[in-house]
């Protein structure tokens, strides 16, 4: 065994130090990068740029062009939806019957750690990613982010992230299930995450922290880019309000993540090194979870403020007015990232902390509600008395918006002490979050992809299939998790792969009867995902070309931002006339007055 690890060591050893050379030996030729310092490129410069950009799969691998980058992440966390996805539906296939239907216990478990890993960290994070990494520097003006070689490391890192997360699906038949998926829930709560003596939970831990690293690294160069790389016309008080959430979001990231990375590094070594940081001889439990919720409620934000600058940069677009009172979304904005670092132990109300301490998080987190609740009545004025469009984009905009009432509301109950007791570790906390993860978060995505999927690929997506994606997707989520709502208040506690219980606890019935129709809602939820996946594939592939720089007609309302404007360009730049690679990303271009 010790001889086989050598081996093992050797040859990562061998493979890490050819992989260095590789790139080494494609730096020296591959110069087509963008100036790091975001400056102009002359006419010349950028026609010897062009030339020298590779194509083929090189390309996709040696790119630090921000478009790329944003497309990479893109596809990476379509990918891990479709993964998350499935994974949901194995799940929910699983509970039409009390007594499971089609996985076994540890099955289930394992499913149950992944999905929840893999929607939260290798979806949330990097479609947000990918629409930042894209737009960003579209929309302040500058050619490239400030730093594109972190840029694109930070993307790189994922990919082996993800193999880590899901290793132990991989090497349990190979290894005879001597490593398998790990099994701790995505929370990762200790005792269970110390003593679960599998191979595969240190190998998901390193793939977290692995992201972790990704997700900071992208995140210090947004706040590089926004800060240092604005066009001079674009100024604090112009500055568009996706950007706004992205610099909120990063800064909420560099406090987040690094003690996310402390702690699983302390929780590695109490599973493998008898340190005893979570024992109950030394920090306890408990420290797990102050540590972990330390993280875990910024995370929420983290992922939910990025869609929520997109909802209030797209819904204005298809209302025909200005967002009304910019200036408050973008305060209340601020407000959230400051308050979401206090509230973390309202998910701690059952462990038995001082009442005086649980109750200052009660007040802090319900007041967080309230610049939740600026921003959705400012996301509603702006539509009232607006020439609404109904357009795909719009219509995930007014889903989002739906879906974020819903989940706002019955987070503000579960904020509450005497109600959160009863409530707690239940499937209305389940419905509650999958409101906010995919009813808010999941519509805004979508709303993104088809706003600018002409910027994207040139094309235009099939309308129809669009708006039929909408539907299925509001039906199915709204019958999903309303019916864990439900589940919810008969009792039914989550995370448990069977339910016969005594119907003395609650009425078994009624829970067959919800938990089959979270199933069916989940089945719509899926067919509305197959419309997507086939929607955007063939048209990129045999869409309409987009002749026009407005496909959406936003000059009309005076609505045209600058990634549009620059989308206009490209295309007048591709014009047979033309030499496409004359045109820069943002900044101003030298002229040549010779």
């Amino acid at each position: 065994m010790v001889a086989g690890d050598i081996v093992l060591t050797g040859l990562m050893a061998v493979l890490l130090v050819g992989i260095a050379a590789l790139l080494t030996r494609v730096e020296n030729w591959r110069s087509y990068t963008p100036l790091a310092g975001g400056g102009a490129v002359t006419g010349d410069e950028a026609a010897v740029i062009n030339r020298e950009k590779p194509a083929g799969i090189i390309r996709w691998l040696t790119t630090v062009d921000h478009k790329d980058i944003g497309l990479l992440y893109g596809v990476y966390a379509v990918i891990a939806f479709a993964v998350g996805g499935i994974m949901a539906m194995l799940i929910r296939l699983q509970l039409v019957t009390p007594a499971g239907a089609i996985l076994g216990n540890n099955a289930y478990n394992s499913i149950l750690t992944s999905h929840g890993i893999t929607m939260l960290f290798l979806f949330g994070t990097p479609i947000i990613a990918a629409f930042a990494n894209y737009f960003i520097p579209l929309l302040i003006g500058a050619d490239d982010m400030a730093f594109p070689r972190i840029n694109a490391i930070a993307f790189w890192l994922l990919p082996p992230a993800a193999l880590l997360i899901w290793a132990g699906f991989f090497l349990a038949p190979v290894t005879e299930n001597m490593i398998e998926p790990a099994r701790t829930a995505w929370t990762m709560y200790t005792p269970l995450s110390v003593e679960q003596a599998n191979p595969g939970v240190d190998l998901m831990l390193l793939g977290l922290h692995l992201s972790g690293v990704a997700a900071t690294m992208g995140a210090i160069n947004f706040i590089a880019t926004i800060f240092t790389e604005r066009n001079e016309e674009v100024n604090w008080a112009n500055l568009d309000i996706f950007s706004w959430t992205i610099l909120t979001q990063s800064a909420l990231i560099l406090f987040a993540f690094p003690l996310l990375g402390s702690a699983i590094v302390m929780l590695l070594l109490d599973r493998n090194l008898s340190t005893t940081f979570f024992a109950v001889e030394g920090g306890g439990p408990l420290l797990w979870q102050h540590l972990f919720w330390f993280f875990g409620h910024p995370e929420v934000y983290i992922l939910v403020l990025p869609p929520m600058g997109l909802v209030s940069l797209i819904l204005p677009k298809f209302s025909g007015r200005k967002l009304f009172g910019f200036k408050f979304v973008v305060y209340s904005t601020l407000a959230i990232g400051v308050l979401s670092f206090g509230v973390w132990a309202h998910h701690m109300f059952s462990t038995g902390m001082d009442p005086r301490l649980r109750a200052s998080f009660m007040a802090v987190s319900l007041a967080i509600a309230i610049p939740s609740a600026v921003k959705t009545f400012n996301w509603i004025t702006t539509m009232w008395n607006g020439r609404l469009r109904l357009t795909t984009p719009m219509l995930f905009c007014i889903g989002f918006v739906s879906n974020f009432i819903i989940g706002g509301v019955t987070g503000v109950f579960l904020a509450s002490i005497p109600v959160d007791l009863i409530l707690h570790d239940t499937y209305y906390v389940v419905g509650h979050f999958h409101y906010i993860v995919m009813g808010a978060i999941g519509f805004a995505a979508f709303a993104g992809i088809y706003y600018w999927f002409p910027i994207f690929t040139g094309r235009m997506y099939q309308r129809t299939l669009g708006k039929a994606h909408f539907w299925f997707s509001m039906v199915g989520t709204n019958i999903t998790f309303f019916a864990m709502l439900a589940l919810g208040y008969l009792g039914m506690p989550r995370r448990y792969a069977t339910y016969e219980f005594d119907g003395a606890i609650a009425p078994l019935t009624q829970v067959s009867t919800f938990h089959q129709a979270a199933t069916v809602g989940a089945v719509i939820l899926f067919i509305g995902q197959l419309f997507f996946v086939w929607n955007i594939v063939q048209s990129w592939l045999e869409g309409p070309k987009v002749e026009d720089g407005d496909p959406w007609n936003l000059e009309r309302d005076g609505m045209l931002d600058r990634e549009f404007q620059w989308f206009d360009e490209q295309l007048e730049a591709e014009a047979p006339e033309k030499d496409p690679s004359l045109l820069a990303d943002g900044g101003e271009e030298e002229q040549d007055d010779s």
